[in-house]
C-alpha cells in the first residue's frame, strides 16, 4: 500500500498491522469479512511519523527517554507529562488534517457532516499473539467536530508516552522508536448495553466455554473495573447458557448533549440481567464465527445499541491461567476466610496487605506486597509488577485489572465487596486466586506465587540423578526462571519469538529483511541463552501450522488452506520444501553461538515423518556451517507413532538425543483431540498403548546411549509415570516452571527406590 496519511476500515486488514497498528488491523478485517462493525476510518502510523520527523520532535524524545530509570515513579511521571505538552502544543501539519477533515465529513456516507465519534489507539506492537498492550493508550469518546477531532487525534499519538506506555515497553523491551501508533475515528455507538466476550474461559483456560460480562451504558466502566458486570458462561458446544451471575449496578455511563456523563441507576434497573437470553446466544455465535476467522481465542469488545449488537474490537487472548498445587484443599477449609470474591488470575500467594485509593499512591507499594484497592487500572501496572497478588473490590474476570494480572503471573482476585474495610494496611493475608478466597495469615511461603521469586518454590538441596529442564517460550522471563534449580531448558518454543516478530518469514525474505529477522530471532535467543549461563537451551525450530503461519503479515500470501494443518505441511517437511526459511534460523543460532559465545544454544527438530526426512534437515544444518559437537548438540522430537516404532533407524542417521512430546503422540496415538470435548474424554496420557510408547522410548535411548526427555503435560499431572519415566532410564524431564518443585522431588523419590 502506497503511503497514505487516512485509510478507510474497509481499505485494511490484518496485513496492515505496520500501517494502522493491531487495533486498526482488526477492524479493517472484521470489516471486509463481513462482522458488525461500526464504520470508520484511521489515522494511518505514516501521519505520526510525518508529524514527529516535519515537528522535530523525535530528538526531544530520544534525549528525555534515553536517561530514564522506568523504575523510577516520578522520573517517568515527569517523562511523560513533558512529552505530551511536546506533542500537544505541537502545530498540525495541513497535509494530515485536510484528509482527516475530509474523512470525517465523510462519515455515513456524507449524510452526517459532524458525527459523534470514539478516537481510539493503534499501536503497531499491540493486540500481537505474545503481548494484550490493553489500555496503554487512550481512548476519547464522543468527539464531535472537526477541531475537537485534530485535538484529539494529538492526544492519541501523545498517549503513546503514558507514563503506563512507556513502562509496559521498557519492561517487555519494546523499542520506543520501533513502536509506531495510529488513530482508528470510528462512529460512536450509543450503548444500550455494552461489554466483553473471551471465546476461551480466561481463567480456567477451558476452550469449550465461551465467557461473557456485561453492563448497562458505555464499556469503559467494564474495562476500568469501576463496576461488577454481569457474568455468563456459554458452552460452545451445545450453545446453552450453563451459568448466570447478575450483579447489581449502581451507575452507568452515557453520553449526551456532547459530554460523557455517570449517572445513578435505581436499584430495581441495576440489579436486573442486563443482556437477555436471546442476545447471549447471538453474541456468543458472534464470538465463535470470531475465532474460527483469526484461528485463536479471542478477546472482543462489544455493543447493543437499539437492539442490535455491533463487535468494536477483537484482539488475541494473550494469557489464560494456570491452576497451581500450592495447598491442600482442607488446609483451606481450616483456615479462616476473610473475604471472598471472583477468582481471576490463578495461584497462591502470602503477604501485607497495601491499600491504594488512588494511582497516585503506587509508590507505596513495595515488591512482596498484596495490591488492595477499589479497581484496577492500566494506571496501576508499575505496583502490580511489585506485587505478589491482586484483590479488588469491583471489576469482572474480564477486566484489564484480569488480564494484566494472569499476564504477569500473580494471583487476583476481583469483585471481592467490602475488601477496603475488610483489609486494613499491613494485615498479612493469602490470597487463593484460584478459588476467589481470602485467608487470614501466612499460609504459603511469601513471594511464592510471583513468577520474579519463583525459585522460591524450589528446594535447591534437593538433587537428582535425572535432570529437570524447564519448558520456556517468552524471553521477558528468562531471567526470573533461571533463578530456578533446574538444570537447563528442555524445550525453548521458536513459535512465541517469530509471532513477536509479525511478519511472515518469507515475506521478510521477499522484502529484503532477512538481516532484521535473524537479528531479532538472535537478540530473543541471546536473552534465554545469557540467564542459563552454562545449561544447556534446547531450541525446537518452528513447528508453526500452515493456519497459524497464515495469521502472521503476509501469511496469506505465502500459506494454502489445508483440510487438516494439524497432519499438513509442517516440522521437518518444511525445512525441506522451504529451507531459506529455515537456513534463517539456523543464522540466528550461529549468530548467538559463534559471534555472540553463547555455546549452550542447541537445535531440536520437531514431527519427523521419516529418517530420511532427518536425513535431509540435517544435511541443511551441517550445509549452514553447524556441525555436531560435545557443545552443540542435535535433538528429535518424538510426537508421531513411526518415530516410536521406527526409533532406531532415527537413531541411526545421527543424533544426541530425543524429546517426547507426550500432548501430540498421545493424540496421534488415541486418535483423539484433547480440545474437542466431544472425544476429550479419550485423551490420556496414562492409556497402556502411550505408556508402551513412552517405555519403548526410554528404553530404545538407553540401549544406544542416546538423551531421552519427555517435555510434553504429563510428568506434571501423573506422579507415577514420573516413577515410571525414573525406573526406565529416562536422562530428563523437561515441564513448565510451576511444576519443576513437586516434579523434581517425585523424581527423588523415585530414584530412592532404586
Amino acid at each position: 500500500m502506497a503511503k497514505k496519511f487516512v485509510v478507510w476500515f474497509r481499505e485494511v486488514d490484518k496485513e496492515d498491522i505496520d500501517i494502522v497498528g493491531g487495533k486498526g488491523a482488526n477492524l479493517g478485517e472484521m470489516t471486509k469479512a463481513g462482522f458488525p462493525v461500526p464504520p470508520g476510518f484511521i489515522v494511518t502510523a505514516d501521519a505520526y511519523t510525518h508529524f514527529l520527523d516535519l515537528t522535530g520532535l523525535r530528538d526531544d524524545l530520544e534525549r528525555i527517554l534515553r536517561p530514564l530509570d522506568v523504575s523510577n515513579s516520578k522520573a517517568l511521571e515527569s517523562a511523560s507529562k513533558e512529552i505530551e505538552k511536546l506533542i500537544t502544543r505541537s502545530h498540525f501539519p495541513p497535509e494530515i488534517a485536510q484528509p482527516i477533515q475530509k474523512a470525517y465529513f465523510q462519515m455515513d456516507e456524507g449524510l452526517v457532516k459532524h458525527a459523534y465519534v470514539a478516537v481510539r489507539s493503534s499501536a503497531t506492537a499491540e493486540d500481537l499473539p505474545t503481548a494484550s498492550f490493553a489500555g496503554q493508550q487512550a481512548t476519547f469518546l464522543n468527539v464531535h467536530g472537526e477541531a475537537n477531532l485534530i485535538e484529539k487525534v494529538k492526544e492519541a499519538w501523545a498517549s503513546l508516552f503514558t507514563a503506563r506506555a512507556i513502562f509496559y515497553r521498557a519492561t517487555n523491551k519494546f523499542d520506543h522508536f520501533k513502536t509506531k501508533i495510529a488513530v482508528p475515528v470510528q462512529k460512536m455507538i450509543s450503548s444500550d448495553v455494552s461489554g466483553v466476550m473471551f471465546t476461551i474461559d480466561p481463567v480456567t483456560n477451558d476452550k469449550t466455554k465461551l465467557v461473557i460480562e456485561a453492563i448497562l451504558g458505555l464499556g469503559e466502566m467494564i474495562v476500568q473495573g469501576s463496576v461488577t458486570p454481569d457474568h455468563y458462561v456459554i458452552d460452545k458446544t451445545t450453545d446453552a447458557i450453563t451459568q448466570k451471575e447478575v450483579n447489581t449496578q449502581e451507575k452507568q455511563m452515557l453520553y449526551r448533549g456532547g459530554k460523557n456523563i455517570i449517572e445513578a441507576l435505581h436499584k430495581a434497573a441495576g440489579s436486573k440481567q442486563k443482556l437477555d437470553d436471546s442476545n447471549i446466544k447471538k453474541l456468543a455465535e458472534l464470538g465463535k464465527k470470531l475465532e474460527k476467522h483469526y484461528f485463536f481465542p479471542q478477546d472482543i469488545e462489544w455493543a447493543l445499541n437499539r437492539g442490535k449488537l455491533y463487535i468494536l474490537q477483537t484482539r488475541p487472548v494473550t494469557t489464560t491461567g494456570k491452576e497451581t498445587r500450592d495447598m491442600k484443599q482442607e488446609t483451606r477449609r481450616k483456615q479462616e476466610v476473610l473475604l471472598k470474591g471472583d477468582a481471576a488470575s490463578p495461584g497462591m500467594a502470602t503477604g501485607p496487605v497495601k491499600i491504594l485509593r488512588s494511582p497516585r499512591e503506587l509508590s507505596k507499594v513495595k515488591s512482596g506486597d498484596i495490591l488492595v484497592a477499589e479497581m484496577t487500572n492500566p494506571d496501576y501496572v508499575p505496583a502490580m509488577r511489585k506485587a505478589v497478588a491482586i484483590v479488588t473490590e469491583r471489576g469482572g474476570r474480564t477486566s484489564h485489572a484480569a488480564i494484566v494480572s494472569r499476564e504477569l503471573g500473580i494471583p487476583a482476585i476481583v469483585g471481592a465487596v467490602g475488601a477496603l474495610k475488610t483489609l486494613k494496611d499491613g494485615l498479612v493475608i493469602t490470597v487463593d486466586g484460584s478459588k476467589g478466597e481470602i485467608y487470614k495469615g501466612a499460609l504459603v511461603k511469601p513471594n511464592s506465587a510471583n513468577l520474579s521469586n519463583v525459585a522460591n518454590l524450589t528446594n535447591k538441596k534437593t538433587k537428582t540423578a535425572t535432570k529437570v529442564y524447564v519448558n520456556l517460550a517468552e524471553p521477558s522471563r528468562a531471567r526470573e526462571i533461571a533463578k530456578m534449580h533446574v538444570d537447563g531448558v528442555g524445550l525453548l518454543r521458536a513459535e512465541f519469538m517469530i509471532a513477536g516478530i509479525g511478519t511472515h518469514p518469507k515475506k521478510m525474505i521477499k522484502d529484503g529483511k532477512q538481516k532484521q529477522f535473524i537479528t531479532s530471532l538472535a537478540d530473543k535467543l541471546e536473552t534465554f541463552c545469557s540467564a542459563f549461563g552454562t545449561r544447556p537451551v534446547v531450541y525446537r525450530a518452528t513447528d508453526f501450522k500452515t493456519n497459524e503461519y497464515r495469521s502472521l503479515k503476509g501469511g496469506k500470501e505465502f500459506e494454502p488452506e489445508e483440510p487438516n494443518p494439524m497432519l499438513g505441511y509442517r516440522g521437518a517437511a518444511r525445512y525441506i520444501g522451504t529451507p531459506e526459511v529455515f537456513e534463517l534460523e539456523l543464522e540466528a543460532i550461529k549468530d548467538v553461538r559463534n559471534k555472540r559465545g553463547h555455546k549452550n544454544l542447541w537445535l531440536m527438530i520437531p514431527f519427523v515423518r521419516t529418517p530420511k526426512e532427518l536425513l535431509d534437515v540435517k544435511k541443511i544444518v551441517v550445509g549452514s556451517g553447524l556441525a555436531r559437537s560435545p557443545s552443540f548438540q542435535i535433538w528429535m522430537m518424538v510426537e508421531i507413532p513411526t518415530n516410536v516404532i521406527r526409533l532406531e533407524d532415527f537413531l541411526a542417521t545421527g543424533i544426541d538425543g530425543v524429546s517426547i512430546g507426550s500432548n501430540d503422540l498421545t493424540m496421534l496415538i488415541l486418535g483423539t483431540d484433547r480440545d474437542n470435548s466431544d472425544v476429550a474424554h479419550d485423551f490420556s496420557e496414562m492409556d497402556p498403548a502411550v505408556l508402551w510408547a513412552i517405555e519403548r522410548v526410554v528404553k530404545t535411548c538407553h540401549k544406544h546411549r542416546v538423551t531421552s526427555s519427555i517435555c510434553g503435560q504429563a510428568p506434571s499431572d501423573y506422579p507415577d509415570l514420573v516413577d515410571k519415566l525414573v525406573k526406565w532410564g529416562i536422562t530428563s524431564v523437561s515441564v513448565n516452571p510451576d511444576a519443576v518443585s513437586h516434579v523434581r522431588e517425585t523424581i527423588r523419590e523415585a530414584e530412592n527406590k532404586l
